[in-house]
């Protein structure tokens, strides 16, 4: 009953496209290493090295970048829930999903990350990249990476505050997870790049997004090809 009371509020935590009784399957949740926090990585030389990367290597990625990946776009800082990226209100209107297909450890298919655990739930339990790929127009570094993040948003939970304003405030926040990533991703030597370009429904269709949640941006990684 609480799970379905959460859901209807649209919970971040709890809003995961799940039938409520689905959500306590542990066979569905994988746990990520813990993040590295004390990086003694230079903020400035990964302002220098961040560039958009589109060519990418076929070696598979581990699972503990992608873990470090969702940590600096969303991860939980703070007792009282911050995240490494600012939320108006502290909404946390983001969703963020992994499209894996070469990530070590992790079968192909997508998940959603789960900030309060620090962990991936198993949503689609199949490789969705070639209808990713269409969905974004045929362009080459979603089919070619080793695994996309895709940055979705479920913009009610800021609307009930903003109004009308919810959108521009979503954007930001989608502007602050992505560049947090690409950073991220510039300091561990990999690449990335912001895709807009796409057809919202039929990335929503591949995701199996619920109702009320829609994609922003998609983030191809690997290795520099």
């Amino acid at each position: 009953m609480m799970a379905r009371t959460l859901l209807a509020l649209g919970a971040p935590e709890v809003l995961a496209g799940t039938p409520a009784g689905a959500m306590a399957d542990e066979l569905d949740f994988v746990a990520l290493p813990a993040p590295e926090r004390n990086s003694a990585q230079p903020l400035g030389l990964a302002l220098v090295r961040r560039r958009s990367v589109r060519s990418y290597a076929p070696q598979p990625v581990p699972l503990a970048a992608v873990s470090q990946f969702l940590w600096a776009a969303q991860g939980i800082t703070a007792a009282d829930g911050g995240r490494t990226s600012p939320s108006a209100g502290a909404l946390y209107p983001l969703e963020l999903h992994v499209v894996a297909a070469r990530v070590e450890g992790l079968a192909p298919g997508v998940y959603r990350y789960v900030a309060g655990s620090h962990g991936l739930r198993r949503e689609v339990g199949e490789s969705i990249v070639p209808a990713l790929s269409r969905a974004a127009l045929g362009q080459q570094p979603v089919a070619d990476a080793a695994a996309v993040i895709v940055i979705a948003a479920v913009e009610e939970r800021t609307a009930r505050k903003y109004g009308a304003r919810a959108g521009r405030y979503v954007a930001f926040e989608a502007g602050a997870a992505s560049q947090n990533l690409a950073l991220q991703a510039a300091a561990q030597g990999f690449g990335t790049v912001v895709v807009g370009a796409f057809d919202d429904d039929a990335v929503a269709r591949a995701l199996r997004l619920p109702r009320g949640e829609r994609p922003i941006a998609l983030m191809p990684i690997g290795r520099p090809g």
